[in-house]
């Protein structure tokens, strides 16, 4: 697993933006894995400044989402397919009919099923994109006894629920269930890049960077399984985990 220690994490996204540009500028069809939350917002926002500049091409590319919230639609400004349209795919040159975000409504494991099918169709992806939850959650993989390997309906802890509480009018309103990959899913991308910023976040990464235990109780640690894992941390956060470049 590779570490990179960045000055800011505004350098640490221009960082991933970059590899993930070269690589779809090496690769016009690349299969991206993406992820939603705050982390990653500026890595779209510099994404879409290399479009609208002419650096890069998202025309063929395809992608599949890590996750989704059971129980409110595409349409609903909460949901992953809502926040994808609206911080990407809208702003650059991609064809929407190529990007994959699970539903959230009617039949979840049926919906479970048609992420995985996503997940595994024209083989792995080229570049999976991750944040990390402060318990070291991975889309919505919880920390805990066991995790699952395919893609399934996770039930959110309460740490999650009050983590994404900001987003919604009042806690009561953030759905409890998701639709979300599995560690399998994830570890089978071909690259797997992990962004991550926030004091909130040392203790996971502590247990991801300056050890070599693997643990279902912090679940980025299954990342150092990955012959291609790397994770991109501004020096503030690195610190604050007791890492040392």
């Amino acid at each position: 697993m590779k570490v990179i220690v960045t000055e800011s994490y505004d350098e640490t996204c221009a960082v991933i933006a970059d590899m993930i540009c070269k690589l779809v500028n090496e690769k016009p069809d690349a299969k991206l894995g993406l992820a939603t939350g705050g982390t990653p917002v500026p890595i779209y926002q510099k994404m879409i400044a290399k479009n609208k500049a002419g650096e890069v091409d998202f025309s063929r590319v395809r992608t599949v989402n890590l996750d989704e919230y059971c129980g409110i639609p595409g349409t609903h400004d909460q949901s992953y397919r809502y926040f994808m349209d609206t911080n990407l795919f809208d702003h650059i040159n991609i064809d929407k009919a190529n990007t994959y975000v699970a539903s959230g409504m009617g039949d979840a494991e049926a919906n479970a099923r048609a992420l995985e099918e996503k997940v595994r169709e024209g083989g792995a992806a080229d570049l999976q994109l991750l944040g990390i939850g402060n318990n070291g959650h991975i889309a919505f993989n919880e920390a805990g006894d066991h995790l699952t390997a395919v893609a399934h309906i996770e039930t959110l802890t309460e740490s999650t629920i009050n983590a994404n509480a900001r987003f919604f009018e009042k806690k009561e309103d953030v759905p409890t269930t998701a639709i979300t990959m599995g560690m399998g899913d994830i570890l089978a991308a071909k690259k797997v890049v992990l962004a991550a910023t926030g004091l909130s976040k040392a203790d996971a990464i502590r247990g991801l960077v300056t050890n070599d235990e693997i643990t279902t109780q912090n679940p980025s640690t299954l990342l150092k399984l990955h012959a291609d894992a790397v994770v991109v941390i501004d020096r503030e956060l690195a610190e604050a985990a007791g890492y040392k470049a």
